[in-house]
Order: structure tokens, then C-alpha cells, then sequence
């Protein structure tokens, strides 16, 4: 027999060492034993080969890992109204969701002019405080001394069915309370009256209206009264988001509009008649009709979607059948946009991603070391990204890596463990297998 030069050579004999006969596995079995001992012999020192054997560095396991695709959420959709127009705009929820320059987010119908009806009352609000502003909020203004002619205004709308609010003879009244009583209500005759306090007359007031529109660069607004009353006080759904934003930015009129009731001297309590307050977030501005088929609300609502802000939102809602149903298409505007904010389940803790195995066939798993979600909105694609490195020491729970899952501008990360302990080789299997011991 020659003698083998290295432990290479000696696996070479494991290699030929003779199997098992099939007649009888016992004499397979002494047959090997007696060659290992042959071998050993030759090797002079078979003691020291079991002690290298048994203390040589094992190989290292091998590490597999695969990052688990995430299925998105479901697509959504902003529930838009099918009759009449209207208009969604939105600020904020950068990164989640995609609007055009205007902000708007969902718009439906036409775009061409339509009658506002009562929300002409904001611009008659908005052109008088330009002209008279007010220092805040709270700050009562300019006293305000109602006319006979004032008065009288009463009684020329109560026979046109409009809305009206009581103004007694001689009435002292603030600015900000005669605002609130015509806003609120909506009181056509506050409406003239304060127009005619502001400008002299009703027609220089349309006059400062025109120039007042013309220079907010809303030029597909036609106003030919104060009140809204006339069919021909028309704008475009593009126009009143511009209104919106203007009317939310002016405090008192913000304040105003985000009020219920209030009592005024003299006019009593008047009631907001936009009974969506407080509703998904809804915040102002200023309902209006002609009749049915032509209910319009021009609305504001900062909107919690379950984001680090809410949403700002501005929409309009123009030529809607009836009040009631005006209010539901707002309400299903706003909750659709909701609804299409959810949580996506990326990870649950415990997830197997991997595995490590052993050349003597130990293995352990790799898992996810705790679970995630990811609020996204619609079906935002979820990317996944899984950073691993060698482990030094093999035991259950050691880190070996990091899993970070991303939707939109969102993110969420989990460390990736070793789950399981592998066992050690036995020595028979060392000292058959030298050629994979370091």
C-alpha cells in the first residue's frame, strides 16, 4: 500500500474504501472499520488524526435569503357625482397621491359656467373686506346704520321667497355681525345692505366686484348682484376653487363660515346652512340654490387619512338635484378619498425569508424579527429591499440582515434573525469527511 502524503490523499482512500456487500451489510460495516484502521496505521499516529479530526474548523453554512414580493392594496377611486360638475383639490399627501397644477385631484361635468346662486355671497363678503378689512378674526369693524331703504329690503325679498333676517328701524350693527348675518343664512337683504354701506350702491358695488375679480384671475366669474338671486352671477368650477382658497385664507370669513349659529342683535340667532359641519373634516364655506337641480356647495375640509397631516382640501359641488343629495355627493366625495388610504401587511413576525444549512445537514431558518404595515393609497406598488450578512456566531437570534419595505414616501424596516439552532457535526461524520475541514 503506498503511503498516503496528505489528508487529501487519506480522503482519496475514504473514497475507496469498500461499501457494504449487499449479502451481508455487518461484514460491509467490519470490512470498513478493519481499512480505517489500515489507514490509520499507515498514518503512524491514528490518535492524532481522531484529536485534528475532532477540533478542525468546520466549513461555513451556507446562507440562502429571497425577498417576498408584497402584493399592493386595492385600486381606488374618488366617488365624483355623475350629474351637474364638480371638483376635488387637494394639499398635501405629497408622494401618495397625483393632482395637476391646480391641485385638483378629481373633477367631473363640463367645466362651463353655471349659476352659484348664494355662494355669490362669499365674493360679496370678500370685496367689502378688501375694501374695509378687519384686524383679525374677532375684530368687530366698522359700525354699520342701517338705512330705511335697509329695512325695506326686507320686505322686497320676503315676496321673492328669498332668504331674509330680521332688521329692525334704526339698527347699529358691526361689520363682522352683519357678515355673519348674511353668510350664515345667507340673508339676501344683509347681503344688499352691507354692499350699499361699502361701495354707495349696489351697482358701484358690482363694479368693485368686477375689478375684484379681475384682479384674483377670475375671469370666468360674471357677478350682476349680491345676492346670488340672479341666475346670471355664474362661475366655473376652476374660478371657485380659487374663491375657496381665497375665502379659507381671510380669517373672519373662515371663522364665519365654520360657525353653526350665533345670535346677532337685532337679526336674533342665525343658523349656518351648511349642515355638513364637522363632517369629514368639513370646515366651511358657503352652500347656495335656485331651486332643484341647481344646489351648489363650495366646501373646505382638512381630512385625516391616517398620514403624518391631514389633508387640505377645497372642492366644489355645482348643480346638484337637491340639498340633501348635494350634501351625499359631498360626503361620498370626501369618504371615497378616505377609503382609498389603507394599511398594506408587509411583513408578519415570523416570516420565513431564508435558510441556513450545514454540510452534516443542520439547518435554521430566517425569519422576519417583527411585523409591519405601510398606510398607502390605492394600489401604490410596494417595493422590497433585503440587506443580509454573513453570521459570526450561528445562534438562534442573531441578526443577520435587514428587510425595508417602501410605498409612495412611506417606509418600514424589520431586522431578519436566525430562528433554530444548528447542531453540531458528530465525529463520525469529522472523521469521514477531512476534505471539508479547514
Amino acid at each position: 500500500m503506498t503511503t498516503p502524503d496528505t489528508l487529501d490523499d487519506f480522503a482519496g482512500l475514504l473514497d475507496d474504501a469498500p461499501g457494504p456487500t449487499r449479502s451481508d451489510g455487518r461484514a460491509g460495516r467490519i470490512a470498513l472499520l478493519v481499512f480505517l484502521a489500515i489507514v490509520l496505521a499507515v498514518l503512524g499516529t491514528g490518535g492524532g488524526y481522531v484529536w485534528w479530526a475532532s477540533a478542525a474548523a468546520l466549513p461555513a453554512p451556507t446562507v440562502t435569503s429571497r425577498a417576498p414580493a408584497v402584493a399592493p392594496g386595492p385600486a381606488a377611486a374618488v366617488s365624483m357625482p355623475g350629474t351637474g360638475q364638480a371638483v376635488l383639490a387637494v394639499s398635501g399627501g405629497d408622494g401618495f397621491l397625483t393632482t395637476d397644477g391646480n391641485g385638483v385631484l378629481a373633477a367631473s361635468g363640463d367645466g362651463s359656467p353655471l349659476p352659484m346662486a348664494s355662494v355669490t355671497k362669499l365674493i360679496t363678503a370678500l370685496v367689502v373686506l378688501d375694501a374695509h378689512p378687519l384686524e383679525s378674526a374677532t375684530d368687530p369693524g366698522p359700525t354699520i346704520a342701517f338705512t330705511e331703504a335697509d329695512t325695506d329690503l326686507y320686505d322686497q325679498f320676503y315676496v321673492r321667497d328669498a332668504v331674509i333676517s330680521r332688521m329692525p328701524d334704526g339698527l347699529r350693527l358691526s361689520l363682522h355681525d352683519s357678515l355673519a348675518t348674511m353668510l350664515l343664512p345667507s340673508s339676501a337683504n344683509y347681503a344688499v345692505a352691507v354692499a350699499r354701506w361699502g361701495f354707495g350702491s349696489e351697482d358701484a358695488f358690482v363694479r368693485a366686484a368686477h375689478s375684484w375679480l379681475s384682479a384674483h384671475g377670475l375671469e370666468n366669474t360674471r357677478i350682476v348682484d349680491a345676492t346670488g338671486l340672479d341666475a346670471r352671477n355664474t362661475s366655473t368650477v376652476g374660478d371657485l376653487l380659487t374663491l375657496g382658497r381665497l375665502a379659507a385664507a381671510d380669517p373672519t370669513i373662515a371663522a364665519l363660515a365654520n360657525t353653526r349659529s350665533v345670535s346677532v342683535e337685532g337679526a336674533g340667532t342665525v343658523t349656518n346652512t351648511n349642515d355638513l359641519l364637522g363632517t369629514l373634516g368639513i370646515s366651511g364655506l358657503k352652500t347656495g340654490n335656485l331651486g332643484d337641480g341647481t344646489f351648489n356647495l363650495l366646501f373646505t375640509s382638512t381630512l385625516d387619512v391616517g398620514i403624518d397631516a391631514p389633508l387640505q382640501i377645497v372642492g366644489v359641488r355645482l348643480g346638484g338635484e337637491t340639498h340633501d343629495s348635494t350634501d351625499s355627493d359631498v360626503v361620498r366625495m370626501l369618504q371615497s378619498l378616505k377609503d382609498g388610504f389603507h394599511d398594506v401587511t408587509v411583513g408578519t413576525v415570523g416570516d420565513e425569508i431564508g435558510e441556513i444549512s450545514t454540510a452534516w445537514g443542520s439547518q435554521a431558518s430566517l425569519v422576519l424579527a417583527r411585523g409591519e404595515k405601510l398606510r398607502t393609497w390605492s394600489d401604490t406598488p410596494v417595493t422590497v429591499d433585503l440587506d443580509t450578512s454573513a453570521p459570526q456566531t450561528y445562534a438562534e437570534g442573531e441578526v443577520v440582515g435587514r428587510i425595508t419595505w417602501t410605498a409612495g414616501p412611506r417606509s418600514a424596516s424589520s431586522n431578519v434573525k436566525i430562528s433554530g439552532e444548528l447542531g453540531e457535526p458528530t465525529l463520525w461524520w469529522r472523521l469521514t469527511h477531512p476534505g471539508q475541514l479547514g
